[in-house]
């Protein structure tokens, strides 16, 4: 049965930890909710009618002030009544809706008319959970609210209960609807493609819908479940910005509506497109989380917040001495990829990582062809055993190499793929996503397999368990390389096969949740040809994720700079590689590439046994400063100075730790035109009243730059890098330490 076993287990452990805060508070009299957190508000209510609407959310409101009580808003015409233009909290598709409806059901006698009203509310430790209920029929939904007492971000979430004595089918189910009142707005999102992700798309709200949406079976390249709505004209440092991520890994749909009054709802969740789940009496299903938030400082300032709420209540918790730590910055890694393709051999291997060591790096990491008979990306996904004409006595003696030279080791894999020239596919053709009598798409050579099946599921926890208990492996880079195509699912009946939308998502994080349990030290990469599946759902699990095929540094520079709008610098892993890059045949110096990748998580993916004794010496030199400020730069407050974006010559950003002891500055020169000096830097973030240090990472500031001034002067006078710094692709990089 689909009961809420697995919703329960799995969505669970995707909810807040949050320590004590505001206690949510309930007007009987007026009938209103309301929540508080950091510097926001939420605050809803029930109106006359019974529905549930949202009043208020915004900046933080005085403990005494009392919001109006919930009261539906006028029609606009007789074309758009009232039932459509207030804002309710979860509308059901029914009565005089016309707008996005959070719920669309279809009942077994062929009713659609689903109308949801408040039926009761209960404090929950960390919030609330409100309870709704159709007029007539036993569908009842519960709202779950969590709010994080430090930032303010709200965590809101569905759960769907069929109490009927028949089935029901859930045709559209939401996790949350937004709103805000009428006023001028800019939206902002991130769309893209394979190579050229995280484009940070900006333009003004007009009445109608904006679609942003995945229909790929994963989250995508061509857009992320992230949105910023900013009151009037996009503004990094200034003005009203409310922002969302949904928690989801599988298809999704965001949709950002101006109504007939101007009024702006975003109602996001699982993707509508080809969905439908049927829930038999007594089942119910669980939406994703859906995190909203509100800054008064501008998309910065939003960024902000998000990064550290990303490292405080997402990502996985390294486990301490009975408490849970914070994640720890991401290992330096080298990856073997770009030096070796799938020609990989023990000898080979051992000669990158003592060149890798050398280097300073952390963790070394052995890519694709290891496996099956693994020669190129014909055969072989699937069979996971290692291939013994390559490593004759497995993968020991390379991993005790790797250790015996001071880093841990890490390996590529590609779980829910199969090559059809496979043991696997061989024996079980009947495990990929297929309609039966119908062609089987491949792309890269491969299928996708049902992961939505119970048996491809232990099948590929079995593998990747006797992987990590018969090896030490302290890492697995999990790629998955195509979007899916023929969703069939033949096992369940015909009305029921939809499921796997759902169920697929649900055992990949399943997965993941028991390889943590079982092997607490292994940590994950999430990775889809790069940032094919990055979002809040799959980073409760991953450890970091890869934002790009594409490493051409300065590509990555509008790259960086879009993913860190919705992402945290922590889990960015950013790689050197080699010069000119198989894109786009630039040249680029290695102390430009490194710099540009610093910003991140660093990794290191050319083939280094080509590099000079001085790259080498150059590579040693920054990742040794690297280290020293890593945690500044992954963790701290990230102020976009200078936005790559829009052809702009220069670019520059800066990091500040969280108590303004240590700031890194880098700053980046696309092409110098016209003799244009490069513009001063007025710094952000620090400390006014304190004194700094300045040391060049690399470059230098002009000869008159203090050594050592005030917060107040690198803030206000700013920090000058001089008439040398100048050309094609130049980079400089800069600390900053209070004395």
């Amino acid at each position: 049965m689909l009961k809420t076993f697995s919703c329960a287990a799995v969505f669970a452990a995707a909810t807040l930890a949050l320590s004590a805060q505001s206690a949510p508070s309930f007007d009987k009299d007026a009938k209103v909710f309301r929540l508080d957190g950091g510097n926001t508000s939420y605050v809803f209510g029930v109106n006359p009618r019974g529905e549930l609407q949202q009043l208020y959310w915004g900046g933080r409101l005085a403990a005494g002030d009392q919001v109006p009580a919930a009261v539906p808003l006028r029609e606009a015409a007789s074309f758009d009544s009232s039932y459509t233009t207030t804002p309710e909290e979860y509308a059901g598709w029914g009565s005089g809706l016309f707008v996005e409806p959070a719920l669309k059901v279809t009942f077994a006698n062929g009713n659609r008319d689903l109308v949801l009203h408040y039926e009761s509310h209960q404090a929950t430790p960390n919030g609330l959970d409100v309870v709704l209920k159709d007029i007539k029929s036993y569908i009842f939904v519960t709202l779950h609210y969590e709010m994080d007492p430090t930032s303010g971000i709200l965590a809101r979430w569905a759960t769907i209960e069929n109490r009927e004595p028949q089935p029901v089918t859930l045709e559209q189910a939401a996790a949350a609807a937004w709103a805000l009142p009428p006023a001028h707005y800019s939206l902002n999102y991130l769309t893209g493609r394979w190579a050229g992700e995280w484009t940070l798309t900006q333009e003004t709200l007009h009445p109608g819908e904006r679609v942003i949406e995945s229909r790929r079976g994963s989250t995508g390249h061509q857009a992320n479940p992230w949105f910023a709505i900013q009151a009037g004209e996009p503004s990094e440092d200034h003005g009203e910005v409310w922002f969302g991520a949904l928690a989801w890994s599988g298809s999704w749909r965001i949709t950002v509506a101006q109504d007939q009054l101007d009024a702006i709802r975003v109602t996001g969740g699982f993707n509508p497109f080809d969905f439908g789940y049927v829930l038999h009496p007594g089942q119910s299903l669980v939406t994703p989380i859906f995190y909203g938030g509100y800054s008064a400082h501008g998309l910065g300032g939003a960024s902000r917040m998000l990064h550290h709420f990303e490292i405080s209540h997402v990502l996985p918790h390294r486990v301490g001495e009975g408490d849970q730590a914070a994640p720890k910055p991401r290992p330096v890694i080298y990856n073997s990829w770009e030096a070796t393709e799938f020609n990989v051999t023990e000898a080979g291997q051992i000669a990158l990582a003592e060149k890798a060591a050398a280097l300073g790096v952390d963790r070394f990491v052995m890519d694709d062809g290891w496996f099956g008979q693994r020669k190129d990306d014909h055969a072989g996904l699937g069979d996971w055993y290692v291939n013994t004409q390559k490593f004759p006595h497995g993968l020991k003696p390379l991993i005790d190499r790797v250790h015996a030279l001071g880093m841990d080791f890490g390996l590529w894999v590609e779980p829910e793929m199969v090559n059809p020239d496979s043991d696997l596919y061989r024996k079980h053709p009947e495990w990929v996503l297929n309609f039966p009598g119908r062609p089987r798409s491949e792309q890269r050579n491969q299928l996708v397999l049902n992961l939505a099946r119970p048996d491809v599921r232990a099948y590929i926890l079995a593998f990747l368990d006797k992987l990590l208990t018969e090896n030490d492996i302290a890492f697995l880079k999990w790629d998955y390389n195509r979007n899916w195509s023929e969703p069939g699912w033949d096992q369940l009946p015909p009305a029921e096969q939809k499921k796997v939308y759902v169920e697929f998502t649900r055992n990949l994080y399943q997965i993941f949740a028991e390889l943590k349990k079982r092997h607490p030290k292994v940590e994950l990469e999430s990775c889809s040809g790069g940032g094919g599946r990055v979002d809040l759902g799959i980073l409760k699990y991953a450890d970091e994720v890869w934002p790009s095929d594409n490493t051409d540094p300065f590509d990555r520079l509008t790259q960086q700079d879009g993913f860190t709008y919705a992402y945290t610098p922590q889990i960015m892993m950013a790689w050197v590689t080699d010069s000119p890059h198989w894109l786009n045949k630039r040249n680029t110096s290695l102390s430009y590439r490194m710099l540009s990748s610093m910003q991140g998580s660093l990794g290191i993916g050319a083939n280094i046994a080509k590099w000079s004794d001085e790259e080498a010496a150059t590579a040693k030199r920054l990742i040794a400063a690297y280290h020293q400020v890593q945690p500044t730069i992954v963790q701290g407050d990230l102020y976009r100075l200078i936005a790559p974006r829009n052809g702009s010559e220069f670019s520059a950003t800066q990091t500040v730790n969280r108590d303004k002891s240590q700031s890194v500055v880098f700053a980046f020169i696309h092409s110098t035109q016209e003799g244009r000096t490069f513009p001063r830097l007025k710094l952000q973030g620090l400390d006014p009243a304190a004194q700094y240090a300045l040391t060049p990472i690399e470059g230098s500031a002009t000869k008159d730059t203090p050594a050592t001034a005030s917060g107040a002067w690198w803030m206000n006078h700013g920090l000058d890098l001089g008439e040398d710094f100048r050309g094609d692709f130049q980079a400089a990089a800069f600390r900053l330490d209070k004395k």
